[in-house]
């Protein structure tokens, strides 16, 4: 993973599945290479992350990977299927022009480090992410692939059901908030740290946003059980929230709330530090909604809703 983008001090945290690829990444796989049946049957038998995360102790032989392993399937098909998963080019712009004003971009997510790093990878991604917390996986020496849990057995101790019990991603963002504070690491008050601004989709994207305060933006996918959470309870939730229900959203929110910061931090300097209060409904400058995006290839975007990428 590279460096941040320069330090315009917005710091962008993205959720994996649903959010950065428009499905669930462990689904995709096990569809792809043809055990949705096999899957459902542990999924009856198991807790969710249970088949796809080992425990310990004992693991479950990583349950479907494992399977997948014993019946022949390798590593590079399980990439070679993560490759077709479908990415928008939205996306992809979003995050490049992101990094381009000097966001620092982060991933969050309770997929895994395997496949997140073959999509990133593929689409030319992973340099603009500076760190990726997830849980972790490697290849053993029999060319398997192994996946465990972010947070040892039997638990982190959150309190709160939408956190499963591999990862709270509530005490990693905890952990994200002192580390980008003032003195990095040493737990300086909220106005002495950077904006976070965090995009996700599922329950287990609510315990990140209660850890959020009124300098920070929480971006939920509308429709989706993370925005549920948060319309049912919104006074729970002390960050901005602005909500995007496609890819074309995502981009264009995202990118509006960086000009927002980039103008309030303009200002502040302006009027010797003075707060600025900007409207949530504000629309982007539009200086910001004319900027030019490029992808990595060097050609100009096209951007048309989410597609599924070929190998």
């Amino acid at each position: 993973m590279a460096a941040s983008g320069g330090g315009n001090g917005v710091v962008v945290v993205f959720d994996f599945d649903k959010t950065i690829i428009d499905c669930d990444s462990d689904n995709w796989v096990v569809d792809a290479l043809g055990a949705t049946a096999r899957f459902d049957d542990l999924l009856r038998r198991l807790p969710w992350n249970s088949a796809i995360v080992s425990l310990s102790p004992p693991p479950p032989l990583d349950a479907m990977m494992g399977e997948l392993h014993e019946e022949g399937r390798t590593v590079e098909e399980v990439a070679a299927s993560l490759r077709a998963a479908p990415l928008s080019p939205r996306v992809a712009a979003a995050v490049e022009t992101a990094h381009a004003l000097g966001c620092e971009l982060r991933v969050l997510s309770d997929a895994n480090a395997f496949f997140i790093d073959a999509v990133l990878d593929h689409h030319g991604l992973a340099s603009y992410f500076s760190a990726v917390d997830t849980n972790p996986a490697t290849v053993d020496a029999d060319g398997r692939l192994r996946i465990l849990p972010y947070h040892d057995f039997p638990g982190h101790g959150c309190p709160l059901a939408t956190c499963p019990p591999n990862m709270c991603k509530g005490k990693v963002m905890e952990r994200i908030i002192d580390e980008i504070s003032c003195g990095g690491g040493g737990g300086g008050a909220p106005a002495a740290r950077r904006r976070v601004v965090y995009l996700g989709d599922g329950r287990g994207d609510y315990c990140p946003s209660l850890k959020l305060t009124m300098m920070d933006y929480v971006m939920p996918r509308k429709g989706y059980p993370v925005w549920d959470l948060i319309a049912g309870d919104r006074a729970a939730v002390r960050a901005d929230v602005r909500e995007w229900a496609d890819f074309e959203d995502l981009e264009a929110v995202l990118l509006g709330i960086v000009a927002e910061c980039l103008t309030s931090e303009h200002d502040d300097a302006d009027d010797g530090g003075e707060a600025v209060v900007v409207s949530p409904a504000a629309p982007p400058p539009a200086e910001c909604r004319a900027l030019p995006v490029t992808l990595a290839s060097g050609q100009e975007a096209i951007l048309p809703k989410a597609v599924h990428v070929p190998n």
